[in-house]
């Protein structure tokens, strides 16, 4: 499974360790400095993707994740907006579902650079379970202009 983690508010580093302490990833991409998508009057963001074992069902992952951004301060003001701490489920190994509450593979991921830049430094090689282009194909095939630096 992997998941994205994002913050741009505070201090954006430890709030990435504060998640990822809670999380136990198996690994961790470097971390990516990222220009705001969508809603773009807002700071920078520190990214990076996590690899994590676990025996929950992806609903109940989704109410983990949510539970640890409640933790650490999350609160949902304006869409796409400014947060603490961002956790998204990316892919569930090769399971699709969507439902009201979780899309998986996330809808929205083959679009962000920010996602498949730390992706491809763990997994180039895996394949999408619906595009069935790799994880480095679809990073390639994105347009070079989401500014995503190399923090460390």
């Amino acid at each position: 499974m992997y998941l994205s983690l994002g913050s741009n508010l505070g201090d954006r580093e430890a709030n990435l360790r504060a998640a990822l302490d809670r999380l136990e990833p198996r690994r961790i991409s470097p971390t990516y400095e990222t220009a705001p998508v969508d809603y773009t009057a807002q700071p920078f963001f520190l990214n990076l993707v996590a690899e994590i074992e676990t025996d929950l069902m992806p609903l109940q992952l989704l109410s983990r994740t949510q539970r640890i951004e409640r933790e650490l301060g999350r609160v949902r003001g304006i869409p796409k907006g400014p947060r603490v701490i961002d956790i998204d489920i990316l892919l569930f190994g090769s399971r699709v579902m969507r439902t009201k509450r979780l899309e998986i593979p996330h809808p929205r991921m083959q679009d962000r650079r920010f996602v498949l830049v730390p992706l491809a430094d763990l997994a180039p090689d895996l394949r999408h379970p619906i595009l069935r282009f790799t994880i480095r194909e679809m990073k390639d095939a994105l347009p070079a202009t989401d500014s995503v630096r190399l923090v460390r």
